[in-house]
């Protein structure tokens, strides 16, 4: 559920930043909220983003950071950031493309948000993002819910994220001045936790965003069942990354209670990681196990089995083609958590283009597949079909 690419990407955002040519408001008050609809624009910030470090290669787009409204995983509006980012050319097909661009891990504190690292010049995933840009398209990237805002980070929740995803294209239609259609083609992208957010945003949009012309949906490195990943990872280096999406069910779902089933270890350890990105998650809690932190199996408590069954994939498939990708090698999620997702899709009809990536990483699997995705969405946004291999 991690995306870590370091420096190898920088000549890649290079090469890109070459090419390329052409404050947060506070949250609005709840009675304010309750009354803006899914998608509704609270405020909209002209922002800069960079592609290196040390605020260097600023991107030459239109950019504004996002206060949007959205819908949390038990249906209560709460408020969500995100960046916008169009390119400053015309786009000369008609409507400009809007892409729901979903990232992956970024950690806990609301300082790891991608917004955040976009301003900094410290975000990996604008190598992908660029690409988009340079075909004309505009991006809205969420943060997620409670990162970047106040609150929790509801990480790997899928209906939360799925939810933010939809919600920052409608959003991006309503930015004043990004002169963005509600008729225009969209599509959604995410690898990793942003994978899963992607296959989220898919199911979810027949019936929480019907108006939007979604075209396609590409998912990568998808950790469709938390319950299975969650079993690979105990007692794994990437640990944390299990550790932390069980801070983020329980911030989604109060009934869970995490806090009342730890050990002291536990409750000192999640506390501390409640406010950390991700290196600092797997650094701390690398080779620690389940049992570790608790003296009950947090997993197969009923509490838990319900919500872990509710934020599996698979159960309703999109109605627009989807592209999934997986590495062979990846160490995180399981290829085979992939795979079984695409025979769901696949058994219940849907239009699916599944590759096996020959990556022996999680990480490769982004770089190698990231491209790939990229253009099948292209295709499907200009109108050319999809092509499935069930």
């Amino acid at each position: 559920m991690t995306l870590r690419v370091r420096v190898s990407m920088s000549i890649v955002l290079l090469v890109i930043a070459s090419l390329l040519a052409a404050s947060p408001a506070r949250a609005a008050s709840s009675a304010a909220l309750a009354a803006q609809a899914p998608g509704d624009v609270v405020s909209a910030e002209p922002t800069t983003v960079y592609l290196l470090p040390g605020k260097l290669l600023e991107v030459p787009v239109d950019a504004w950071h996002l206060l949007y409204r959205s819908t949390s995983a038990t249906g209560q509006p709460t408020t969500v950031s995100g960046t916008l980012l169009v390119p400053k050319a015309a786009y000369p097909l008609g409507r400009r493309p809007v892409i729901g661009y979903a990232t992956g891990t970024h950690g806990l504190g609301d300082q790891c948000a991608p917004s955040a690292s976009m301003s900094r010049g410290g975000e990996a995933e604008l190598a992908l993002v660029s690409l988009f840009l340079l075909k004309g398209f505009a991006v809205a990237i969420t943060d997620y819910e409670g990162l970047g805002t106040p609150g929790q980070h509801t990480y790997m929740v899928g209906v939360s994220q799925g939810h933010a995803v939809l919600d920052s294209i409608r959003a991006a239609t309503r930015v004043p001045g990004a002169n963005l259609s509600d008729r225009a083609p969209v599509a959604v992208m995410g690898y990793s936790q942003g994978g899963a957010s992607a296959g989220w945003a898919g199911q979810l949009q027949p019936s929480y965003a019907p108006e939007l012309r979604l075209k396609g949906v590409a998912a990568g490195g998808v950790p469709a069942d938390l319950r299975a990943v969650a079993a690979h990872l105990d007692g794994d280096q990437n640990f944390g990354l299990a550790a932390a999406a069980g801070v983020g069910l329980d911030a989604a779902y109060p009934e869970l209670d995490l806090q009342a089933d730890l050990n002291d270890r536990g409750k000192a350890l999640l506390t501390d990681a409640a406010d950390d990105c991700v290196g600092e998650l797997e650094d701390k809690l690398a080779g620690l196990r389940f049992s570790d932190l608790s003296p009950v199996d947090l997993l197969d408590l009923p509490k838990w089995r319900v919500r872990l069954a509710e934020n599996r994939l698979g159960a309703t498939p999109p109605k627009v083609p989807v592209f999934l990708y997986h590495a062979q090698g990846d160490e995180i999620i399981p290829q085979a958590v992939g795979a079984t997702l695409r025979s769901e899709y696949c058994r219940a009809g849907a239009n699916v283009r599944w590759t096996s990536l020959p990556a022996n990483s999680h990480v490769l699997g982004a770089v190698e597949g990231g491209p790939l995705a990229i253009e099948w969405l292209a295709l499907r946004v200009i109108g050319l079909p999809a092509i499935g291999n069930c």
